[in-house]
């Protein structure tokens, strides 16, 4: 047992000086003054009435939430049907597609998005190929629609390895049961199939939606300087304003958002075995 304590030790230090400490820093700013004295410093609560009481930052809380869900929708409607059908497939089959799925994943995130802006620039992969035709030049760099795809490319593939996981480790035994009882393929997938699914379905909702709403180097890339997202208004805080406590106000409330929608997620998961367990 202490040998057990003494391996435990080294994570919960790391936890504390990674994670514990950052937030209560972000904490700490977010309800204080600005000053370098700490007797000038007080409690105040300035920087979200700032927030709640700007339109310009309510209007780009309202698109950074419109987009991430965008973002999560295209992802469901795209990687289930994928993800299904790889899980269909043999198991030597399914590691091979499994690996091309998580292989993009390899290359930094940033290097993938800006291999979108050849793509969708004017001069760019897509116009290029379509000029011969007549058809074009089509204007897609800095618009909603780059920003859109640029997330959906990036974040797709946490989406789909969830619902794989999901399907992979359904009991086929339901199935069977299903056709001896007279079911057709249809039925089946809509009364067995996707309801076991849907535990994956919302771990993918959660893992595409949360990064979404926050991220800021896709619209900065994609969506050009003008295109503006909640992550982007954090960046300038801490890094161009210098105003550590507005922007850590604003993490704040986008940590609490981020937190009303992972217990929302939960409350709707209908896993049996969750719910057996929380019983």
């Amino acid at each position: 047992m202490k040998q057990f304590r003494n391996m435990v030790y080294p994570y919960v230090a790391w936890i504390a000086v990674m994670i514990v400490a950052p937030m209560l820093m972000i904490v700490l700013y977010a309800f204080t003054t600005a000053g370098n004295d700490v007797t000038t410093i007080r409690f105040t609560l300035d920087n979200f009435a700032r927030f709640f009481s700007d339109q310009v930052f309510l209007d780009v809380l309202w698109r950074s939430l419109f987009i991430a869900v965008i973002t999560t929708i295209i992802c469901v409607l795209v990687g289930y049907p994928i993800a299904y059908a790889i899980a269909q497939r043999s198991e030597k089959s399914n590691m091979f597609w499994v690996l091309v799925i998580t292989m993009p994943t390899w290359i930094n995130m940033m290097v993938r998005t800006y291999a979108w802006v050849g793509i969708l620039q004017d001069g760019g992969l897509i116009n290029s190929l379509l000029g011969p035709f007549g058809i074009g030049p089509f204007k897609m760099m800095y618009t909603t629609f780059a920003v859109v795809l640029g997330m959906v490319y990036n974040f797709i593939p946490f989406m789909i390895l969830q619902i794989h996981t999901s399907l992979t480790k359904m009991d086929k035994s339901y199935l069977e049961a299903a056709a001896d009882l007279g079911a057709n393929k249809v039925q089946s997938f809509l009364r067995v199939t996707l309801p076991l699914s849907l535990p994956g379905v919302l771990s993918g909702i959660t893992l595409v939606f949360l990064p979404a709403v926050s991220s800021f180097f896709i619209p900065k890339l994609l969506g050009g300087g003008q295109y503006v997202l909640i992550g982007n208004v954090i960046e300038t805080q801490f890094l161009t304003s210098g105003d550590w406590n507005f922007g850590s106000a604003i993490s704040l409330i986008m940590a609490v958002i981020i937190m009303i929608s992972m217990y929302i997620t939960r409350k709707v998961d209908t896993d049996p075995a969750a719910r057996g367990k929380e019983d």
